[in-house]
């Protein structure tokens, strides 16, 4: 390694030199080894190339083949003939440089090996055969160590397979161009993909390496926000030793150190390698991994890869290895020096000249699986179009310093670049832009292999990424097509299951267990009112409630005592029908109005109780339906209010009935005092307070609407809340000091002598009417919502009920089935 360093340095002094005199150019000399492994054609623009030969053949050739290809078309460049420059990288950083350095600085004819259409004296050579641009390299690492090389040279390098996501930073390596999309994109569609499988906990394993420990710590980031987690985490030595391979199938722990039946994730390093099929078929099979996308086909391709023949390849070292192996043959006054066979390559027979690469199968000429040559395709076409972009400028419009243009023929590096950022063009279909870092939108095939019935490897393309879509839309698969490592799993709903703790069910949320990846947990119910989401649980606003999964939060139910119910139904009905009772007696005593029954007891308090009756029921319509804060403030008063009226109407006629009888006693005037102008002033005094009482209220702290949601959880009970207990209670309390009133008085008038004694009636009605409000009280106060509402209005029917057919229904009864005791002599007679 010192002494390659020490060749690199001598050959950097001899490059410093160029920008001095001519006579330092004439005197200039080449320093360092002879090289050999290069492919030259001539041009007014020299494309360089760098290329691990070894194992890219058919990617320097495609490139050959795409140069050609434009120089023979009319539409692009026509103008311009490219030439190309191609060195081998040997996939090794030392050598890449040199050989970097060597295209963009060039090598004088005195070299031996250049295989050259003009032929140069001396260092002056060098102009005219330097390389302004660099497709390559195939490796990340040697990318980044040319771009620190050469970037003070503002020399543009294309690559075709280097995808470290750290190439993306333009800031560093502003010369940088890829055709190959970045790692970035890739970790981003592995993590999408075991995320579609819903397999959250998976092993990841990498050769031992910055760029594979770099790359897995970004996947291992992405996957994270789809609770995903790693098993296990394992680096393997580049080489690996039988102990190393027993320390990773003990990670991996598998019983009997089978590891079939798993199911394997590739990346796109191993996604498309079929030399790994050979040896671990059973292993592999079912295999899902991301390759980059493939080129269906490149017309004319297969014809320029297969067209070599000895008298093309006979003074190129790497061609005429690759044809002497292919053949298993020698070469006469081959340049190869080495095989890769195990037979001896001095036993082997002499190449017959009649040899086709048509004959016979080669990785090399197999164009079915295009990917990293389509790379290099379009890397040859990117600077095409670059070119012919710049070929287009209009001077005095131009991108440069007082808008000038630059010269296709005779351009700097940095000119060059600017177009390449800003290209965008078409290639065999397929749109070619690039973002603000030089990268291509990422496009990957999804693979699947599959075994053919003869057991060799079959590659199906199974679905795609395509990061150019929304995120959600990014990958398609088709899940019918996929074959699983066990053949019995061919269905989507019968894939593997790779997870620690099973998801949470609705209506629980993840608690962590300590010190365990976060893809094991356990599960707790949320609380009530809450619902599960994502990985914990969320409490439902005000007016909604979990639905019965417990994974949404619905409206809540709103109660009130509805029209529409039956309870509803029922206590209207009942309502309009004792008014229409009242009604129908109102209508039977003006019928029998001059009659002596309907006299008898003060027929104008009896037709005002009558009215104040039919209030009373028209009173408990106003407790159904939705309430609202006008219905509230109105309900309460009016519920007072008319039984304030009803009960000072029937305290008035017991004391008529008190009074009528001392006035029979000799030297009584008492009714005087208590004739009819006092009777209905009586009514109204007793009523005006009931009025005062709720107007105070009112005023105060007015009864209202609200949703009450503490009573039923999944429930909002509509209701009119009192505002103030004290006013509610104070309406309630003074009904009942009337009621009281009224008893005691018609008690004491029970025994009067009549035959038709009223205040017995009036006692009784009472009795009811305490029985009814007695009971209503801990009723009104231990129910809720609709309930409560409905015991409010079964009160004030029971009681109007009670007080309606307690006293008329008597009298109704002589007017309507005994008229013969509707007679003032029946009515005089003693009760007995």
């Amino acid at each position: 390694m010192a002494l390659l360093a020490a060749k690199l340095l001598m050959f950097l002094f001899v490059i410093s030199g160029r920008s001095g005199s001519a006579d330092a150019l004439d005197n200039c000399v080449f320093l360092g080894e002879e090289e050999k492994n290069s492919l030259y054609e001539d041009g007014d623009v020299v494309v360089g190339g760098l290329f691990p030969l070894s194992r890219a053949l058919r990617w320097m050739q495609t490139m050959t083949f795409a140069i050609k290809e434009i120089n023979q078309r009319s539409d692009l460049l026509p103008q311009i003939k490219l030439g190309f420059h191609i060195r081998d990288s040997c996939d090794d950083i030392p050598v890449s440089l040199r050989a970097s350095l060597l295209l963009v600085n060039g090598q004088p004819e005195s070299v031996n090996g250049v295989e050259s259409l003009g032929k140069h004296n001396g260092c002056a050579a060098i102009n005219r055969t330097v390389s302004s641009i660099i497709i390559g390299d195939a490796a990340s690492g040697v990318s980044m160590a040319l771009l620190r090389s050469l970037g003070s040279f503002h020399i543009p390098l294309v690559s075709y397979f280097a995808s470290c996501s750290c190439l993306s930073n333009q800031r560093e390596f502003p010369t940088f161009m890829r055709t190959m999309p970045s790692d970035t994109f890739q970790i981003r569609a592995l993590a999408r993909l075991v995320s579609y499988f819903s397999w959250t906990w998976v092993g990841v394993i990498g050769v031992e390496s910055d760029y594979a420990r770099f790359a897995i710590q970004l996947f291992l980031q992405e996957s994270v926000q789809y609770g995903v987690c790693a098993a296990y985490t394992y680096f393997y030595p580049v080489v690996l030793s039988q102990h190393a391979l027993d320390e990773l199938m003990d990670v991996i722990q598998v019983q009997r150190r089978n590891i079939s039946g798993l199911q394997w994730i590739a990346s796109e390093a191993w996604a498309t390698a079929k030399s790994l099929w050979e040896k671990s078929a059973d292993l592999l099979m079912g295999t899902l991994g991301f390759a980059i996308r493939r080129a269906v086909m490149i017309p004319g391709l297969k014809q320029h890869l297969t067209s070599l023949s000895p008298s093309h390849i006979h003074e190129s070292a790497f061609l005429a290895e690759f044809w002497e192996e292919t053949f298993k043959c020698r070469l006469n006054g081959s340049v190869n020096s080495h095989s890769h066979g195990v037979d001896s390559y001095l036993d082997r027979p002499l190449c017959e000249g009649t040899e086709d690469l048509g004959d016979v199968y080669s990785p090399y000429s197999d164009v079915t699986q295009l990917r990293v040559s389509y790379n290099v395709y379009k890397a040859v076409y990117l600077v095409a179009h670059a070119l012919q972009d710049m070929s287009n400028c209009n001077v005095g419009k131009g991108p440069f310093l007082n808008g000038t243009c630059a010269d296709p023929k005779n351009f700097k590096p940095w000119q060059l670049i600017h177009y390449m950022k800003r290209a965008n063009f078409s290639s065999l279909g397929e749109k070619i832009n690039f973002d603000q870092n030089g990268d291509p939108i990422a496009y990957y095939d999804l693979l699947n292999w599959q075994k053919r019935p003869d057991g060799s490897l079959h590659l199906v393309k199974v679905g795609f990424y395509d990061a150019s879509m929304l995120a959600g839309r990014s990958l398609v698969i088709n899940d019918s097509a996929i074959q699983w490592p066990n053949l019995n799993f061919n269905t989507i709903t019968m894939a593997f299951r790779s997870v620690c703790s099973d998801s949470c069910p609705p209506g629980s949320r993840i608690v962590r267990r300590k010190g365990e990846p976060i893809c094991c947990f356990d599960c707790v119910p949320c609380a009530e009112g809450e619902v599960s989401y994502m990985t914990g649980c969320l409490r439902c606003s005000e007016d909604t409630w979990p639905n019965n999964a417990r994974n949404l939060c619905i409206p809540k139910t709103i109660e009130y005592l509805s029209y529409h119910e039956f309870m509803g139904i029922l206590l209207c009905v009942a309502s309009l029908l004792g008014a229409c009772l009242s009604i129908s007696i109102i209508a039977t005593f003006y019928t029998y109005k001059d009659t002596p029954l309907v006299r008898a007891n003060n027929m104008e308090l009896s037709f005002l109780l009558l009215v104040f009756l039919v209030v009373c029921f028209l009173v408990g319509l106003l407790f159904i339906g939705r309430p609202s804060d006008w219905l509230c403030r109105i309900r309460y008063p009016a519920f007072g209010i008319s039984f304030a009226l009803c009960i000072s109407c029937l305290l008035a006629k017991t004391a008529v009935v008190l009074m009528a009888f001392r006035a029979t006693l000799p030297g009584s005037n008492v009714m005087k005092w208590f004739g009819a102008k006092q009777q209905r002033a009586s009514v109204l005094l007793g009523t005006a307070i009931q009025v005062l009482i709720c107007l105070i209220w009112l005023l105060t702290s007015p009864p209202q609407a609200t949703g009450n949601t503490h009573y039923h959880s999944a429930t909002i009970i509509i209701e009119c809340v009192t505002g103030s207990e004290v006013g509610f209670w104070c309406v309630l309390g003074y009904i009942g000091i009337l009621a009281c009133m009224c008893f005691v008085m018609a008690f004491l008038a029970r025994k009067l002598p009549d035959n038709f004694n009223e205040a017995k009636f009036i006692t009784f009605s009472m009795l009811i009417f305490f029985a009814v409000w007695v009971t209503f009280i801990p009723v009104y106060v231990s129910t809720a919502g609709k309930y409560t509402v409905a015991v409010h209005i079964f009160a004030i029917l029971a009681s109007a009920f009670g007080l309606l057919f307690c006293i008329f229904a008597p009298k109704c009864y002589i007017l309507m089935l005994k008229p013969e005791k509707n007679s003032k002599k029946h009515i005089m007679q003693r009760g007995k």
